[in-house]
């Protein structure tokens, strides 16, 4: 037998007492009438009868009136109990059915025509949304047919996974429904899109608005290098619908990276090194200005752009000297202000960043002009000697060094100074505060301008571009904020809380590991297994 739902119970269990209390009170007053004549007059008389009679006519006026009352009541709680009844069969199909729809919402009325609009209208996909602040907005996942780079670590902190379950099955849906809807009205076409010729995708959920795809595939109609179409889909909470399909070209799209330097000489020779083999002999649209401070060393900067510009015959380098103390926000705005050729797209860049042309690419297919700009996290590289000392390795070259996992690196998502954006659109919100100096704190105050803005903002992990650990100090100069924040870069780029660990115990360890040399058990792993 099943049990009777709380809230029906309670709605039978008032009718219920509400019948038995005015039947209650009609016997009582009767009964107090009668005892109230006979006390006056004697029973059986027949002013006992008169008056009786009189005080029985007027409580028989007062309880047809309460009568009325109680049907009143009586038919809203039957009213209550026929909506619960409804809401609990309701709810029972919901649970059964995954794909019910409310009556109040069919897939054939206005209703859902209008809750989809208003879902499609409140997503961020053709507009902007103004933000309070930068812990707001939503970052992306990126993931391909075998991969997913997650911004959350989630479970045992994993960096990269490969997607199963749901997740497999919910990225397949959605890269097939691309795939029929760029092949609608091209039944004709001597070649129809198919699932390998997705290339890569980024998504996010919006608590509001559902979960938002964007996928990039190969363009048919236009084949070649830097041709693809976009196509974004949402899922509010319900089924897929089409939400935009525009082709994008960026075989025509140049590049102004802009990079700020003082010293750091070696550094400036392996991202020239990384810059020839991308830039010039790959993705040969990118045009270098370097923003350099003082006159320390300047001769050999001058030297090794010139021996790369005459080596590979490559003309898209400027060097631009400014005599004032280091400022980044100040390099990046005088690298912008240097370029002269009408509007542009800009990658504000550090030295000790590697790319690749895969980057590049995203770098372009995540801006456009007035809408978008591109904030990728980059994977930021643990310190080489304690991630292959712990191993027993010799530390390899910087370019083996470029491994996604959660040994290597994690994703800095702190981090908003490697941006793509137009200049125009840098310009249009006044760029950066100069009056910021040292360490930091530009990039993330244009980063809040962004945000508070129409732009559309593209946070999302990037597996085509490294943070390589080099050694960082704080200036004791610099306002408590940035210093803070310098502290805690330099801790979080040191290595992952298990190898700190290591570190920190490896007196511990030694003294374990000269116990086991000395009764014969075999010497521990410890090191090379958690590591």
């Amino acid at each position: 037998m099943k049990l009777v739902p709380r809230t029906i119970f309670s709605i039978l269990l008032s009718l219920s007492v509400i019948t038995f209390l005015w039947i209650a009170k009609c016997g009582t007053e009767i009964d107090n009438l009668r005892a109230e004549s006979e006390s006056k007059y004697g029973p059986d008389t027949l002013k006992t009868r008169e008056l009786f009679s009189s005080q029985r006519d007027e409580a028989g006026r007062r309880y047809q009136l309460q009568m009325q009352e109680l049907k009143e009541k009586i038919k809203s709680l039957e009213a209550a109990l026929e909506k619960e009844k409804q809401s609990r069969g309701n709810m029972t199909i919901k649970s059964e059915d995954k794909s019910y729809i409310p009556p109040s919402i069919s897939k054939n009325n206005d209703s859902l025509k209008q809750y989809l609009r208003e879902k499609l209208q409140a997503a961020e996909i053709s507009h902007g949304v103004e933000m309070k602040s930068e812990y707001e907005l939503t970052a992306f996942n990126r993931f391909t047919l075998n991969r997913i780079y997650l911004v959350e670590p989630g479970l045992g902190k994993r960096v990269v996974e490969k997607p199963i379950g749901q997740k497999k099955k919910d990225l397949g849906e959605v890269i097939t429904y691309g795939v029929e809807l760029l092949n609608k009205g091209r039944k004709n076409s001597s070649r129809l899109y198919t699932v390998s010729d997705f290339i890569e995708g980024i998504y996010r959920t919006e608590p509001v608005s559902g979960t938002q795809y964007e996928l990039y595939y190969r363009n048919l109609n236009n084949s070649g290098l830097g041709k693809y179409t976009r196509v974004i889909i949402l899922r509010p909470f319900g089924p897929l619908i089409p939400a935009l399909s525009s082709p994008i070209y960026t075989d025509t799209v140049w590049i102004n990276l802009i990079l700020p330097l003082k010293g750091r000489i070696d550094s400036f020779k392996l991202f020239m090194k990384n810059f020839v083999e991308v830039c010039i002999l790959q993705d040969k649209k990118v045009f270098l200005t370097v923003v350099y401070f003082g006159s320390d060393n300047l001769a050999t900067i001058k030297s090794i752009i010139t021996n790369v510009s005459k080596t590979h015959n490559f003309k898209y380098l400027k060097l631009v000297n400014v005599n004032e103390d280091f400022s980044r926000g100040r390099a990046l705005q005088i690298g912008i202000m240097n370029w002269k050729s009408g509007d542009v797209l800009l990658f504000m860049c550090d030295v000790d960043i590697i790319f690749n042309v895969d980057f590049l690419e995203r770098c372009r297919l995540n801006t456009e002009r007035t809408k978008r700009v591109y904030y990728p996290m980059v994977f930021s590289l643990y310190n080489p000697k304690v991630v292959y000392s712990l191993q027993g390795k010799t530390i390899p070259s910087e370019r083996e060094q470029l491994i996604i996992s959660k040994q290597t690196g994690f994703w800095r998502d702190f981090g908003y100074g490697m941006t793509c954006q137009y200049r125009s659109d840098f310009y249009s919100l006044g760029g950066f505060d100069e009056q910021i100096t040292g360490w930091g704190g530009e990039d993330v105050a244009l980063y809040k301008k962004y945000i508070k803005s129409n732009f559309i903002v593209v946070r999302a992990t990037d597996p085509g571009i490294f943070h390589l650990w080099h050694d960082k100090f704080c200036d004791p100069t610099l306002s408590a904020d940035q210093y803070q924040g310098c502290i805690r870069s330099k801790a979080l780029n040191e290595a992952s809380h298990a190898q700190l660990g290591l570190l920190a115990f490896k007196d511990e360890i030694d003294i374990h590991k000269g116990h086991k040399q000395r009764t014969g058990d075999k010497p521990s792993t410890f090191f090379s297994k958690q590591t």
